[in-house]
């Protein structure tokens, strides 16, 4: 029954690795073969791994469990191209139910109910004999020992391929199903999963305001979503997807790069003190961000949500959720981010002493129900994919689409800038956007985001991000701002150019990240 379950399932569940394989080694002799080998050491490891696990009464829930996960996961896979690593299991343990339901689909049931549920409850029916404890033993040995000696032999049969495989072509192995889920999962699991919690480790405590900061500051920092650089109008792409902003004295830093490809990696990112090379969310969670430190300094701070949550970064901050009507008044079936500025003129009213700091995390273009970011009359581009299912539509209506998303973003940055605007005459004012990840729209078979950094493409790693200064912000110009608009900048820079807005005086501030002091020592201040 494992030699047959695992035979199904690297014969239905692994497309997506196949096609990835072909197209790794095309134009190589014998690929077909070294194909088929592939799926041969793939049975071999499955034989090997859940030999010891389906036994007894296991034996059926096990490999049921293991054809429900692989049907899935063959879905995500081969419609999207997506790997399942730890990143993208702590994605699904942190999605909210809107998001999810965007990516049910018809085909996603088929899979499951074809490659899934039927085969599970075929192997429900087969009658399993009873056997002693030293014969089960015997024969997991046997069938254990037999498929590690297969495996060995395939690598030994090919060694020249195999050793091509590992050595030059490692990001295949996260297409294997379901063995790479299941290592994803465990990873995720022995990362995340602590016995008590961790003790919050300080940042900043000598956080002051300078003493030269006289005027208030009104900061709105505008946490972007799945905005791809290269999609703005600002940074030459053809289409006009920036036509307000284009307006506004704004610098577009085309050069951006983020710090993950998920919002639950890239948002903590952003925010904390650690930069990409040494971040991780354990630590991330552990320890203070940069709201904690702004808080600490006399900050007002308050989040506003139209995504998936925070991701812990405000956890001690004043935190309002508006994805939903009953706290957002500018819904039509989804809930807009310009909805989010409602209200914010009497948060910045009730607080008649002292600087804030205002976070908007947008929805923005989060896919792929792309045709849900944005109201009909920024339909601009069309034909338009108007379902989650993106390989059932050709790539330029899903650039369409997307660019619809990035049509709108750009209203509700306009937006903001007009709040802000509006305060001019009481605050020195600016807004920093700054977008988590970007977006794969079909290029090289890719949709969607999340593979791992060292794998994924400009696309996903390569952020739309722009800032502006009010007429009465002081101690640097947008002039000389605008002359970073083509250098390399990364989310590590975002902590400490958040504490330069502010001119926070800290140990914990770099002002070699700092943007604006950077803007400052180039344009001689």
């Amino acid at each position: 029954m494992v030699f047959v379950t695992g035979l199904f399932i690297v014969a239905t569940g692994n497309l997506a690795f196949f096609r990835n394989v072909l197209d790794a080694f095309t134009g190589q002799p014998y690929v077909w073969l070294h194909v088929v080998s592939l799926g041969a050491l793939q049975l071999a490891l499955f034989v090997t791994v859940v030999s010891p696990f389906a036994v007894g009464r296991a034996t059926r829930p096990v490999l049921a469990l293991l054809l429900l996960l692989g049907s899935a996961m063959a879905y995500f896979m081969d419609t999207y191209n997506v790997i399942i690593d730890s990143d993208m299991v702590g994605n699904a343990m942190t999605t909210d139910s809107a998001e999810s339901t965007d990516l049910l689909t018809l085909r996603l049931a088929l899979y499951v109910m074809l490659l899934g549920v039927l085969p599970a409850a075929l192997v429900a029916t087969v009658p399993l004999a009873r056997q002693t404890p030293a014969r089960a033993i015997r024969q997991r040995a046997f069938w254990i020992g037999g498929a590690l000696l297969a495996a060995a032999s395939i690598i030994l049969l090919s060694s020249s391929f195999y050793a091509s495989f590992f050595r030059e072509h490692k990001p295949l192995r996260y297409y294997t199903n379901p063995l790479g889920p299941i290592y994803g999962a465990i990873r995720y699991a022995t990362k995340h999963v602590s016995d008590a919690p961790a003790t919050l480790k300080p940042v900043g405590t000598d956080a002051n305001i300078a003493d030269s900061d006289i005027d208030r500051e009104l900061v709105v920092m505008v946490v972007g979503e799945t905005a791809r650089a290269d999609h703005f109008s600002l940074n030459g792409y053809s289409r006009e997807t920036n036509p307000r902003l284009a307006d506004e004295a704004v610098v577009s830093f085309s050069r951006m790069s983020s710090c993950g490809t998920s919002t639950a990696v890239s948002v903590p990112c952003m925010f904390a003190v650690y930069d990409r090379s040494s971040f991780d969310n354990d630590k991330a969670n552990a320890t203070e961000n940069v709201l904690d430190v702004l808080a600490r300094a006399g900050v007002h701070v308050l989040w506003r949500d139209n995504s998936t949550g925070s991701k812990g970064v405000a956890n001690r901050v004043d935190l309002e959720n508006f994805h939903t009507p009953e706290h957002n008044t500018v819904c039509d079936g989804e809930c807009r981010d310009t909805g989010m500025l409602v209200g914010l003129q009497d948060y910045v009213d009730r607080h008649p002493e002292g600087d804030i700091l205002i976070v908007l995390h947008q929805m923005g273009s989060h896919g792929p129900a792309y045709f849900k970011r944005y109201p009909d009359s920024f339909r601009q581009f069309s034909p338009t994919c108007d379902t989650s299912q993106l390989d059932n539509c050709d790539e330029e209506a899903i650039r369409n689409t997307y660019d619809n998303t990035i049509l709108y973003t750009d209203h509700f940055l306009a937006e903001t800038i007009a709040f802000l605007r509006a305060n001019d005459d009481h605050f020195e004012t600016a807004m920093f956007y700054v977008s988590d990840h970007g977006e794969s729209l079909g290029e090289g078979g890719l949709y969607l985001h999340g593979l791992p950094y060292f794998m994924a493409p400009k696309e996903q790693t390569h952020v739309a991000s722009v800032m502006w200064l009010g007429r009465n912000f002081t101690g640097v110009t947008s002039r000389a701002v605008s002359g970073l608009r083509d250098n390399p900048l990364s989310h590590d820079d975002v902590f400490h150019t958040l504490l330069g807005f502010f001119e926070v005086t800290s140990a914990a501030y770099n002002p070699e990240r700092d943007i604006l002091n950077l803007a400052r020592r180039q344009d001689g201040g």
